[in-house]
């Protein structure tokens, strides 16, 4: 099922997320409906505050073209991360049509735990690592714009609150 992405600015996109105990039913079916909006989107990320699911939980698939790998991540953390940054121009389902530059570690390790409750690690370059970190920052009320200097953010926040008043007559 589709859900209802959350728009900035709400306060479920800026408080931490709760650790999931065991996988469940409702977890599995929550991370797939997960994947079928991101896939709609579309998006190449999304973690289950963006749905208002406060749990730290978050599905990603990086493959624009080929064969897809959805990944989905019950509490993921950053084990390790490298020196190298790289700056990719990044979006969010939640900041409709806005971009800007974020410099992140260029390669991390995560470790999580996944739907069948086993232990998992990865190591993630380029746009997968790009990606794990911000939907990390998600599950800990971060949102990419955090990153960007005070004037920017306020910017996208006006463009965002006037998106939600324009949807909201609609």
């Amino acid at each position: 099922m589709i859900r209802d992405i959350l728009i900035h600015p709400d306060p479920r996109l800026k408080k931490p997320c709760e650790q999931i105990a065991a996988p469940t039913a409702e977890i599995a079916q929550i991370a797939a409906d997960m994947l079928e909006t991101m896939y709609d989107a579309p998006g190449i990320g999304l973690a289950a505050p963006q749905i208002g699911v406060m749990k730290r939980l978050i599905v990603m698939d990086c493959i624009k073209d080929g064969t897809p790998e959805p990944m989905v991540l019950l509490n993921p953390e950053v084990t390790w991360s490298s020196e190298d940054l790289s700056t990719y121009e990044e979006g969010c389902l939640s900041i409709p049509d806005q971009y800007a530059d974020v410099k992140r570690p260029a390669a991390v390790t995560v470790r999580w735990m996944a739907l069948d409750g086993s232990a998992q690690e990865r190591t993630f370059h380029g746009l997968w690592a790009t990606c794990v970190q911000h939907e990390i920052d998600h599950l800990d009320g971060k949102l990419f714009i955090d990153y960007l200097g005070p004037l920017k953010r306020q910017m996208i926040t006006r463009k965002m609150e006037k998106l939600k008043r324009e949807r909201a007559r609609s």
